[in-house]
């Protein structure tokens, strides 16, 4: 018998820890190869780990919740001779330092709360200097928006590593917006926050990573735009008409179930080439117009949010954007996901109407220029002109669709612009389409 090492993977280039989040097998447990073993969760996706060779579950190194660095040991597989699999190497700042203190690796990142100056920020070469400015892109981009060096702070994860919660935090603090102020929170000092007490027969219960993960994004993003929605009213009864026609044949062909959703991303990536600015982002002075079109569908599990990417949208077909629907969304329920899925959306649609929304004003995700929600689909009775000129009462199926959009970056012209398109292509959707 032979005993395998079982690795922290790293799930993304820029990602340098993960959070193992739960054990799905324990010890004693007989462990197929490519079985899941455990699940993790980092700052872009939750993911189920496949074991990479079969064996048994002989030790567990990291217990459920903490967080350690890439290529940490989490776990031992007792298994036979010749059936070990290696595992492929990862040659990461976090790796040699992972070798280097296996106290720390156990201990999980250092117990540090809060920012502190990391005092002579050195030359960046060293492997410190290096791992702290290795940050997520997403802490790098908020940083680069608030003019905070990096370089000039030492974080709580791995070697002074600047999180996304030490930047919000740093940020809500008022620090780095002061003038002459220090730009980071003393020691063990928490930024203000309201504080709510417990009350008697309350349930409490920590929050889980997924939902901090959201809520840091949530406020990153909320900060960083200037949000103001617009709202249409658009008629669906020429898409509802055509998708009914065409429903049977289009699914015994394709194999996927045709919805509302296929219609709506086709005709959203051609008014966005019509209107650039709505597939563009902000940084700094600069305006960036994508010319790529990458529609983020945001997919809620049972366990939180998660927003997967249909990239280079504006090649496929209606039914090639309905396989990549309904792939993603059933690759993200069943935890599969892969880091890349969850990156790099140039504009995003959420769809609250499945749960009988009508409207609502989402949150513009960080990196991009607007996001359109979605409404309740259902037939309405609406005044229309019919053949003889005159108006009459018919139902109409119809839905509100509302764009929140960067006042930064779009004007309100530019953004009802985009919605008016938006309509146009629906309420006239070209039947050669199907």
């Amino acid at each position: 018998m032979a005993r395998v090492d079982v690795v922290m993977p790293q799930m993304g280039e820029s990602i340098a820890e993960g959070t193992l989040s739960k054990w799905l097998k324990k010890v004693g447990d007989v462990v197929k190869r490519d079985e899941p073993i455990f699940e993790i969760s980092t700052d872009k996706v939750d993911a189920e780990i496949p074991a990479l060779s079969a064996g048994t579950l002989a030790e567990i190194l990291v217990l459920e919740g903490q967080t350690v660095p890439v290529s940490t040991v989490v776990a031992r597989l007792e298994t036979e001779v010749g059936a070990v699999v290696a595992a492929p190497a990862v040659a990461t700042p976090a790796t040699a330092v992972a070798a280097s203190h296996p106290a720390a690796v156990r201990a999980g990142p250092p117990a540090v709360s809060g920012l502190v100056p990391a005092g002579h920020a050195g030359n960046g070469t060293s492997l410190e200097d290096r791992l702290r400015t290795k940050s997520s892109p997403l802490v790098r981009k908020i940083a680069a928006e608030h003019g905070i060096e990096l370089r000039a702070l030492r974080g709580t994860g791995l070697a002074g590593r600047v999180t996304k919660r030490d930047i919000v935090g740093l940020i809500e603090s008022g620090a780095a917006a002061v003038p002459g102020a220090s730009m980071y929170a003393p020691v063990g000092v928490e930024p203000a926050a309201v504080q709510v007490d417990a009350w008697p027969g309350d349930v409490i219960e920590p929050m889980s990573k997924m939902r901090k993960l959201t809520s840091d994004h949530m406020v990153a993003a909320r900060r960083h735009a200037a949000h103001v929605t617009s709202f249409f009213e658009i008629d669906l009864t020429r898409v509802a008409r055509l998708r009914q026609k065409a429903r049977a044949d289009f699914e015994k062909q394709a194999g996927q179930k045709l919805t509302y959703l296929p219609f709506i991303i086709r005709v959203v990536v051609g008014a966005l080439r019509q209107h650039p600015v709505l597939n563009a982002a902000h940084t700094g002075s600069q305006l960036i117009y994508r010319k790529q079109y990458n529609v983020g569908i945001a997919v809620a599990l049972e366990w939180g949010l998660i927003v997967p990417v249909i990239r280079h949208a504006e090649d496929l077909t209606l039914a090639g954007i309905t396989r990549a629907v309904n792939d993603l969304a059933d690759r993200a329920r069943t935890k599969r996901l892969k880091p890349e899925e969850v990156q790099g959306a140039t504009f995003t649609i959420t769809n609250p109407g499945v749960f009988g929304s009508i409207a609502g004003t989402p949150i513009i995700p960080a990196g991009t220029s607007a996001i359109l929600g979605l409404g309740a689909i259902e037939k309405r009775p609406k005044v229309v002109t019919g053949a003889d000129g005159d108006d009459v009462i018919a139902i109409r199926t119809c839905a509100y669709f509302s764009l929140s959009f960067d006042h930064r970056i779009v004007d309100g012209s530019d953004a009802d612009k985009f919605l008016a398109t938006v309509k146009k292509g629906l309420e006239s959707y070209p039947e050669t389409e199907l």
